[in-house]
């Protein structure tokens, strides 16, 4: 059964850091990209971060550019997302989410979900 669960959510003032840990079972996470993806309050779910199987990280915004990496840590079947430098607009609730092979930045190529980690950046 594919798992996937997120954590490290929390409040966090402006400025701040976080870092999530999207811990995987089930399947061969060797063979498979993780995607970060994030929804804020009466907005759409948008693609923010993803690392392909070859520990190719793509970023989907430039908004999030030297702020928001990815790793991964096969051995452990976890996927990390640390976010540096965080603004109000941050806020969302955070989803990672499982692939086959290779990244993509459309929620829909996506088949496999956790069930999100809520990040509230305020002072």
């Amino acid at each position: 059964q594919v798992q996937l669960v997120e954590s490290g959510g929390g409040l966090v003032q402006p400025g701040g850091s976080l870092r999530l840990s999207c811990a995987t079972s089930g399947f061969d996470l060797d063979d498979y990209a993780i995607g970060w993806f994030r929804q804020a309050p009466g907005k759409e779910r948008e693609g923010v971060i993803c690392i392909s199987r070859g520990r190719i990280g793509i970023l989907y915004a430039d908004s999030l550019k030297g702020r928001f990496t990815i790793s991964r840590d096969n051995a452990k079947d976890t996927v990390y997302l640390q976010m540096n430098s965080l603004k109000p607009e941050d806020t969302a609730v955070y989803y990672c989410a499982a692939r086959e092979l290779y990244c993509s930045g459309r929620d829909t190529d996506f088949a496999s979900w956790g069930q999100g980690t809520q990040v509230t950046v305020s002072s």
